[in-house]
């Protein structure tokens, strides 16, 4: 290991028996094979889905091809907040620690709309939900051994150079498809950045880490819209994509690694011959913290989550 990357592969996995971990988005892409890998190492692994059909699908695929794996499917709309609280009563009702939380469900390039609660579904699916999922569920984190949060983030939070405002979240008055989704990917930095200090601030048990695929071969793609966006996204996977198979390594050393720090971005670089996983400071806007403090009370406000978890000085 360098100060800044790791030469780390599924066979450096530790085991997973005995711990509990949730995965959400876990019916197709990166968060389908983390939990087949997770259960695979031993984990008891819950595949909180929107589509419960794809995710029994893939909990019988987990199964057939590991014995001895334990999975369950639990609905979860990460858009809906009515239905993120209904997913975190029965977990909370179970009462069982939980170890990981991997917040890797995510949409992108979808059309405009909102949500019941009014705010842009991209934003609403990307981050509230999980910024609601993740407070609801802290008290069964700190129950767990070496609990950790995990969030899904990408490089592309880089590139977004505009200013960048949380005060109406139902973004009506400049949308893009791409644009939410990078915007809902700065966003994701901030508020693991943000969850970090927090939790330090209180002497919590519980780490949160962010870790990124790369460019990589998913689902989430598919519904790429238009002549140039569709030829600048083949051209991107011709050349530096990687498949899903190694996109979710990263995810999977945040989730299990002892090594795997808090408060820096952990996956890949772009060329596909590096077989190295970066850990990398936070940049640009992902390194704001006044930013992220503005993000976090304008989740809590619309989330009406404020569970008197955190009291951190805003100044």
């Amino acid at each position: 290991m360098s100060d800044n990357y790791f030469h780390w592969t599924r066979a450096d996995m530790p085991s997973q028996v005995g711990r509990r971990i949730i995965v959400t988005g876990a019916s197709s892409g990166l968060g389908a094979i983390a939990a087949r890998e997770l259960a695979g190492a031993g984990a008891h692994v819950i595949l909180a889905v929107r589509d419960l059909e794809k995710g029994d699908r893939v909990a019988a695929g987990i199964r057939a091809g590991s014995l001895g794996a334990v999975c369950r499917v639990e609905h979860l709309d990460l858009a809906e907040l009515s239905s993120v609280r209904s997913f975190a009563d029965r977990m909370l009702a179970a009462g069982e620690p939980l170890d990981v939380l991997l917040l890797n469900a995510g949409v992108s390039n979808q059309p405009y709309s909102f949500t019941g609660d009014g705010i842009e579904k991209t934003f609403a699916t990307n981050v509230v939900g999980h910024f609601a999922l993740t407070n609801l569920l802290l008290p069964l984190l700190e129950m767990g051994g070496d609990p950790r949060v995990v969030s899904v983030g990408s490089n592309l939070y880089r590139r977004f150079r505009a200013e960048l405002a949380f005060d109406d979240l139902a973004f009506g008055d400049y949308y893009s498809p791409q644009g939410s989704y990078v915007r809902s990917k700065v966003a994701t930095v901030l508020f693991a950045a943000e969850l970090e200090r927090r939790l330090r601030s209180v002497e919590s048990p519980v780490r949160s880490l962010i870790a990124h695929p790369g460019m990589s071969t998913t689902p989430m793609h598919d519904n790429v819209t238009g002549f140039f966006q569709k030829s600048v996204m083949g051209l991107a996977h011709a050349l530096i994509s990687r498949d899903a198979e190694e996109g979710a390594l990263p995810l999977l050393f945040a989730a299990t690694s002892e090594q795997a720090p808090s408060m820096r971005f952990l996956g890949w670089h772009t060329r596909r011959s590096d077989k190295r996983l970066w850990s990398d400071e936070f940049v640009g806007l992902g390194a704001d913290e006044d930013l992220a403090r503005t993000l976090w009370k304008t989740l809590d406000s619309v989330t009406a989550e404020d569970l008197g978890v955190f009291e951190r000085d805003s100044a």
